[in-house]
Parts: C-alpha cells; structure tokens; sequence
C-alpha cells in the first residue's frame, strides 16, 4: 500500500480556499451592487426632493394678468443660478391647447439664454408632477420636474410649469462612490480571501499532521500514528492504529504457524531420511534412493510453499524497514565459512550514506543470502555485490550480485528463475533459489533482473523498495 495519495490534502486546501473565496466574492460583488444601487437612489431622491422646492417656489411666484398672461418676477426668486446663463439651473412656462399641444417657451428663465426646453407632450392633470430626465443646452443631462396649473377663473387656458437642474454633478459624485466603493470592497476581498486562506490552512492542519505521521509509518520511522490530533480527527487515528495493531498479530500468527508446520513436517521427513540411509541394501540400494530423492523432493517443495506463505501474511506491511549493510555483512561472513576450501573473494561496495529496504529482515536475508550463495557456487574467484539507492516518487535499493562463473546464456536466463529448474546438475541446490528470490521481490513491488556480468560471468540486478532513514 502506498501513502503518496495522501496528497489529496493539498488539492482538498485549494478546492475549499476557491470554494470560499468564491463566496465571498460573490458575496462582495452583490453587497457592491446593492450599496451602489441604494447610495444612486438616495441621491436621485434627494435631487428631486430639492428641485421640488424650487418648482414650489415658481409656482408661488407665479402670477397672472386681467388677460390670464403669466408673469414670475426673476428677481423674486432666491436662487442667484436663476439669472445666470447655463448655470444648470432652469425653469419654463409653456402654454397648453385643449388637444395637449401648446407653445413651448412662453417665459423661461434667463439662465436658459436663448434656448428653451423641448418636452414631450405629457398628459398632466391639475397638481400633479411628473419627473423626466431630458437633454438641456449644450447637450447636458437635466432632471425635469413638470406641473400644470391654471389662472384663476380660466377654466380652459393652461400652463406648464418645469423646474429644470442639471445631473452631471449628482452623477458625478454616484461615479466617485462607486469607485470608492469599489476600491473599498475590493480590499475588504483581499482581506476576506486571506482570513479564508489562514482559516483553511489552521482548519487542514490536524490532516497534515496525519498525513506526516502516515509518511513516518510507511518510511518505518514509527510503527503506529503518534502525535496529539483534534477530537474530530482522534478516533480516526485510533482506527487505523488498533488495525495496524491487529495486522501485526495477524502477521504473528501467520508466521507462528508456518514455523509450526515446518517442524510438524520436517521431522517426520528427517525420520524417513535416515531410514532409507540406514536401510539394509537387500535390494541394491533402490529404495533407500527412492525414498532419498522423495524426501528431498518434499522438502524442497515445504519450503517453496512456506516461504511464500510466510511472505505474503507479511510483505509490505507499514512500519517494516531493514538496514542493508548490517544484512549484507553477516551474510558475507557466512558465505566465506561456508566457501572457506575454495578460496573466493567476496567484494562488498555500498555507498557512504545507510541504505534501508522497506521490509523485514528475515526477506531481505532470504533473498540476498540466495544470490550471494548461488554466485559464491558458480564463481571461479571472484563475487562482487554492490548497491545503490534510486530516488524518484517510489524510491529503490539496487542491489547487484556478480560473479565470474561461465554465466548463462540470453535464452537459458528466463529458465533460470522457474521453480525447481536446475541448469547443472552437478552443482549442489534445489533450483529454487533464483525462483524465491524473484517470487519475494514481486510480493514486495520490486524487480528481478538477469544480465551479464563485467567480470564475465552472470549478474543478478534485484530492486526493492527502499525506506528512508529515521529522523
């Protein structure tokens, strides 16, 4: 099983930074709109709440003849913009036919020089006020509040009376708030996205932690989670710890039992290993030789079973982890017990910094053991191992083992490795040792590899995973 996947918690970081962000930015863009929208119409009423005092003021100055002829005095009205040409401030009196038509521009202002106010012909009952927006002179947008009013006693003549302010300036200052605003919600953004930032990066903490504890198990640097979790995150922990917990007894158990059997089955065959040999040759020695190769035949295959059986209730559990250097130099010291009478040279090469195999000892000795034995079988003089470790996102020990036997050839290589195939008969083994180690190397996810040696015999190049050192 592998722990990379558990960098899941970084994607997960950035999928809910945007899924936050983006509600807040959601969220500020509408508050943007809605204070926009509510700041321009407050202005607007405030715009016209003024321009209606100043069509009440007109109307009050207001006054007609004996022919029912309107007349507004300039200099009674307040407001000094009245008299000043284009100030944006304008009013106007026109006349009114029965049809709704009439004569625009029958007084006006001075402020409207010599221009008047084109309206729209508008349906205006006695009273009422009409709000219009309007292009005044010299193109500038106007605010037109209308009202119509008759002379006292005419009941047929009537007048409309405008109230004209120019708007430039009221959207001016609506522009001026949105850019503030604007400005304004944009930091507050800025400033939301980063307390959405700390607040997932403080909320994924815990996970982190998990994930280096996880990294610790896998690289056996601990062989539980340790370390102090939230409540939220607590029993998760204490799961995953008690089924590592029953793996091991799992693991145990299974490797109890297969010792059990071994012994159960060994026995009986030794027993019938020395009677065959210490059997009377009443018939040449046949049966003794029969019984011999059977026995052989059935331990061989015990072992090939057990080993395997073994192997697969504990290969590539989290927490296993194995120094190189200390295997390889015990079992250099047994193969030169082993090979004393002829005298070979057993040359170790390891790099400087330690290596360690994510696995348990026990395997790791299997397999080097069989290649070191089976070079030191072959070899005329010399057997050289030599190892590596490869980094990359599933870091490998290599581990090489060469000797300068006769070698084997291009199509005998694949012949090498099956169970039970002995290529020469008349060098002791069982044809099992090349097998195993391949059948090991694969539970565990590595590799193994047969290619010509540069001492001219056959190197075996064996790739297992590796784990790091302990910190």
């Amino acid at each position: 099983m592998s722990w990379s996947g558990l960098h899941w918690s970084r994607s997960l970081r950035f999928r809910l930074l945007a899924v936050t962000v983006a509600g807040v930015a959601v969220a500020v863009v509408l508050a943007g709109v809605v204070l926009s929208g509510l700041f321009r119409e407050h202005v607007q009423r405030q715009f016209e709440a003024a321009l209606l005092q100043q069509l009440d003021q007109v109307t009050a100055r207001l006054e007609f003849d004996a022919q029912g002829r309107p007349a507004i005095a300039a200099q009674a009205l307040s407001d000094p913009r009245w008299l000043k040409p284009y100030s944006g401030l304008y009013w106007q009196v026109d006349a009114m036919a029965p049809d709704g038509h009439g004569r625009a521009g029958v007084l006006r202002s001075r402020s409207l020089w010599d221009t008047s106010l084109a309206l729209q012909v508008d349906a205006l009952t006695d009273g009422a006020v009409h709000v219009h927006e309007v292009a005044g002179p010299q193109g500038a947008p106007l605010l037109v509040l209308e009202r119509s009013v008759r002379a006292e006693g005419a009941e047929t003549a009537r007048w409309r009376l405008i109230v004209a302010a120019d708007l430039q300036a009221t959207q001016a200052a609506t522009a001026r708030f949105t850019r503030v605003l604007a400005l304004s919600l944009a930091a507050l953004l800025v400033l939301l996205a980063a307390a959405a930032w700390a607040q997932v990066a403080v909320g994924l903490k815990p996970l982190r932690a998990l994930q280096r504890g996880l990294l610790d198990v896998q690289q056996a640097r601990a062989t539980q989670l340790q370390g102090a979790f939230p409540v939220e995150v607590q029993p998760l922990v204490d799961d995953f710890n008690a089924v590592l917990g029953r793996n091991a007894e799992v693991v145990e158990r299974a490797r109890t039992q297969a010792g059990n059997l071994a012994h159960a089955l060994k026995t009986p065959l030794t027993v019938l290993e020395n009677a065959a040999r210490a059997s009377p040759p009443d018939d040449g020695g046949a049966l003794a030789a029969l019984v011999h190769d059977q026995v052989r035949v059935a331990r061989r295959h015990i072992d090939w079973h057990l080993a395997r059986s073994r192997l697969a209730a504990s290969a590539r559990l989290p927490g296993q982890r194995t120094a190189l250097e200390p295997v390889v130099g015990g079992l250099v010291r047994v193969m030169n017990k082993v090979h004393a009478g002829r005298g070979l040279d057993i040359r170790v090469v390891l790099p400087d910094a330690p290596l360690f195999f994510a696995g348990e000892a026990q395997d790791l000795q299997e397999m080097l053991g069989n290649l070191l034995d089976n070079a030191c079988k072959w070899a005329q003089s010399t057997v050289r191992l030599q190892a590596q470790a490869l980094g990359g996102r599933q870091p490998q020990v290599v581990v090489s083992v060469e000797d300068d036997g006769p070698g084997i050839g291009a199509a005998q290589r694949a012949q090498a490795v099956e169970r039970g195939v002995r290529l020469d008969e008349t060098v002791p083994g069982t044809g099992l040792g090349l097998a195993i180690v391949q059948d090991l190397a694969a539970i565990y996810g590595g590799r193994l590899d047969l290619e010509p040696a540069d001492l001219g015999g056959l190197r075996v190049v064996l790739a297992l995973p590796a784990a790091r050192e302990a910190v």
